[in-house]
């Protein structure tokens, strides 16, 4: 669906610039976002490349271990069908850990691993159940203690002070986080218990 996003909003632009006579400042627009697109990529590289590895540094030396004991009295709420030591707590854990530094894409991996193990125990292969859809409400609204990624972004276009907004993603973090567990809180309730508006 994204493709054709991209697709009508490309013949869009080639159709408008076409029509006002702006080719030349389309090309020249296309090539220089091409260029500053390949130097945020690589000025990310770096502090990407830094926190996966020391996400799975800790992975390996067990630290999410010792962070899944830390989350434990939440994750057993908002995860009950799991067990204390599923590897799938586990997992969940460390995607949490790695969104909590605002990691961005470097908790990608730690998410398709908790969803991987949440599939093998999951009873209907074919269809979510309610701790995936969770995890995804957690890992779509999280809370960014440290906004590593908006800030290494803002700071390769020009900011003199990137984690300046740090307040404004604790408070949208946390705002985002409870609306999206209460919503998926009410969907997961059995139809005759939700009250006769939402039925």
């Amino acid at each position: 669906m994204l493709g054709y996003i991209w697709g009508g909003m490309i013949i869009v632009s080639f159709v408008c610039s076409l029509y006002t006579g702006k080719m030349e400042e389309l090309s020249s627009a296309v090539l220089n976002g091409a260029g500053k697109a390949v130097e945020l990529l690589i000025s990310l590289l770096g502090i990407m490349a830094l926190w996966s590895g020391l996400m799975k540094i800790a992975d390996k030396g067990g630290i999410t271990s010792i962070l899944a004991k830390l989350f434990s009295p939440i994750l057993r709420l908002l995860f009950p069908d799991y067990k204390k030591d599923s590897p799938a707590l586990n997992a969940i854990c460390a995607n949490m850990a790695a969104n909590l530094l605002g990691l961005g894409n470097a908790a990608t991996p730690f998410g398709i691993a908790a969803m991987r193990e949440m599939q093998k125990e999951n009873k209907n292969p074919k269809k979510a159940n309610k701790s995936m859809a969770m995890f995804v409400v957690l890992n779509t609204a999280s809370i960014q203690l440290i906004p590593t990624t908006i800030a290494a972004m803002r700071s390769a276009s020009g900011s003199n002070d990137p984690f300046d907004i740090i307040v404004a993603v604790w408070v949208v973090s946390v705002l985002s986080l409870i609306a999206g567990i209460a919503a998926a809180k009410i969907f997961e309730l059995p139809s005759e218990r939700l009250p006769s508006h939402l039925d």
